[in-house]
């Protein structure tokens, strides 16, 4: 094993995840904890960021660390002084001494996906977002406004959409379809019958639908996203329309980023645009080309300090070792 290492983490909002290798590419050490996204706890954030950076680095040498990159969503938190202070104190607390490189999850998930220097990212899951890559840095972004002024075409999107098909259903007095059906059902898993809304009331329904939406964070609308995807699976034309859709508006989302120097391949990371995701499937065929599909973020992030490290050690055998494992 080299004396030197490199560290890469990918900080996102469900997990926290590290990895330590050395400068020949191989793997010797991880760490995982909770959340690491700072934007909405960044106190917690950072104590899982610190707690998965010490499980990584047990029985490690952590001066040995010359370079870190670490990949976070929510990363511009960290321009508010007091939270940078307490992820500086985590990373200092592992006994760290390198400058930690933090960037955001679109260069994360470009990097896992491809080897290549330029090309295209979109990340399709809870929300959506596009980047245009040169020389592995982002150059311009493309969306990823949040929920409340973007997201076109993410789950999000596809859950709040699914719930104004059941409240115009409602107020049409029409027949529920099964995508609509499925979603009073997640909603209200209480009610027996959901799909004969005349026996409590359209009315009654719609203002529980209403009430229960709003009662909740609007994120969790992307909850629903499933529902349409096995709604459309079972040829729900409702469900078939808003795939179309959220494909079609999450294309013309990389397509602002396109420029006549534009070049190399695109990379599709989230759920929504994952190779099982119809949604995906029809991003792929409409670009039909250089497409990939993001891997393993905090591989991608590893790959990327290693680059830091020395770019000549940023070769596509170490790329597949540590994005495909």
């Amino acid at each position: 094993m080299s004396d030197e290492l490199v560290l890469g983490g990918d900080l996102g909002g469900t997990s926290t995840r590290i990895v330590i290798a050395d400068s020949e590419g191989n793997v010797v050490g991880r760490g995982a904890a909770a959340g690491g996204n700072p934007t909405s706890h960044p106190a917690s954030a950072a104590a899982n960021f610190g707690q998965a950076l010490h499980t990584a680095l047990a029985g490690l040498h952590a001066a040995a660390v010359r370079a870190g990159v670490v990949g976070m969503a929510g990363g511009v938190a960290l321009q508010r002084p007091e939270v940078a202070a307490q992820f500086e104190a985590a990373w200092t607390g592992a006994g760290l001494t390198v400058a930690p490189a933090y960037i955001g999850d679109l260069e994360v998930a470009f990097a896992s996906g491809t080897p290549e220097p330029d090309g295209t990212v979109l990340i399709a899951g809870t929300g959506s977002n596009a980047g245009l890559v040169r020389n592995h840095q982002l150059l311009r972004t493309s969306g990823g406004h949040g929920w409340l002024l973007g997201d076109d075409g993410s789950g999000f999107w596809l859950g709040r959409e699914a719930v104004r098909s059941v409240l115009q259903a409602l107020d049409l007095r029409e027949p529920l379809g099964l995508l609509e059906r499925a979603v009073v059902q997640a909603l209200l898993p209480d009610r027996d019958e959901p799909a004969v809304a005349h026996r409590e009331g359209y009315d009654s329904l719609r203002d529980d639908v209403v009430r229960t939406v709003n009662s909740r964070p609007p994120v969790l609308l992307a909850e629903l996203a499933p529902a349409v995807i096995a709604a459309y699976a079972q040829h729900d034309e409702t469900a078939q329309t808003l795939v179309k859709r959220a494909a079609e508006l999450l294309t013309e989302t990389v397509a602002r980023l396109k420029t006549s120097a534009h070049s190399g391949p695109m990379v599709l990371a989230g759920s929504v645009a994952g190779e099982s995701s119809p949604v995906g499937q029809l991003i792929r065929e409409h670009f039909a080309g250089d497409v990939h599909t993001a891997r393993d973020g905090v591989g991608g992030a590893t790959w990327l300090a290693l680059g830091a490290l020395n770019p000549a050690l940023a070769t596509t055998e170490n790329h597949a070792r540590l994005v495909e494992h």
